[in-house]
């Protein structure tokens, strides 16, 4: 019988992982590396529609990827955990990995 504790620890990280799956959240997350942003500069920086976005970013909160504030009318948002860059890199590393592997296929026909 499978662990209930390694089981709901997958399904967590499944949440976070389809929290981020989409180009646009991967975007914001990018962004957002250099620090919290409002929803504005966000939407304008990715160039989305404000609505648009804050439903991206509101996907990402309740995952526990993204926290946010009020700031005055404004709503500011930060990384929750910026280890996410991480993964981020290392996703970088596999498609530079995929690349090279083509590559070398390529040069090989």
């Amino acid at each position: 019988m499978p662990d209930s504790k390694k089981q709901l620890l997958f399904q967590k990280q499944a949440r976070i992982a389809q929290a981020i799956g989409h180009p646009l959240r991967l975007e914001i997350v990018d962004f957002l590396k250099d620090g919290e942003q409002c929803v504005c500069d966000i939407a304008e920086q990715i160039g989305a529609e404000r609505s648009n976005v804050s439903r991206h970013l509101s996907v990402m909160v309740a995952a526990g990827v993204l926290e946010h504030r009020k700031e005055g009318l404004k709503v500011i948002y930060r990384l929750k955990c910026p280890c996410i860059l991480e993964f981020f890199k290392c996703m970088s590393g596999m498609l530079k990995q995929q690349a090279r592997e083509s590559s070398r296929l390529l040069n090989e026909l």
